[in-house]
């Protein structure tokens, strides 16, 4: 057994982890702008401090930490509820979605990703909801082969032309 392994718990997301948050946003941020400098910018995150503490109090957007013994973040989950009502052509069916989801790259394979995803799910399925959702970015395989591994199928391509 790795004796570098981490205990990982699964909780909600607190402000206290903000710091952390922002740090593992960055780690996401570099694997996009690694495989599409075209797109995305270096060293950044997608949210600020400000933006995170009112994501942490929309009870419609769940966040949830996985931690490790001694409650310092190893990765994250960002959920959106999300529902279409009355579109002529989609049914009213409610879908969380996954904004972004992380493992901070010093503690991967050790199925923390995979646990994040069971808690999600597992609140998504306790809570109502139709399906699970998210976006992938092609240039990242890594990524791509892990969400296969937990059942996720495409649901629609996004496809572009560079002029």
């Amino acid at each position: 057994m790795d004796s570098g392994k981490k205990e990982i718990t699964i909780r909600r997301a607190e402000e206290k982890d903000i710091p952390r948050m922002l740090e593992l946003l960055v780690q996401v941020c570099m694997v996009h702008h690694n495989g599409r400098p075209d797109l995305f910018r270096g060293p950044a995150t997608k949210y600020s401090e400000s933006g995170l503490k009112k994501i942490l109090r929309d009870p419609e957007r769940p966040v949830f930490a996985a931690v490790d013994e001694n409650d310092t973040m190893q990765g994250y989950a960002f959920c959106v509820y999300e529902q279409i009502i009355g579109d002529p052509v989609r049914t009213d069916i409610r879908t969380l979605y996954i904004d972004d989801i992380c493992v901070d790259e010093n503690a991967r394979g050790q199925h923390i990703g995979k646990k994040l995803y069971e808690h999600v799910r597992a609140f998504a399925a306790e809570n109502g909801f139709y399906n699970i959702t998210l976006n992938v970015w092609s240039c990242n395989g890594k990524a791509m082969k892990f969400y296969e591994a937990c059942g996720f199928r495409p649901q629609k391509t996004g496809m572009e032309v560079i002029l």
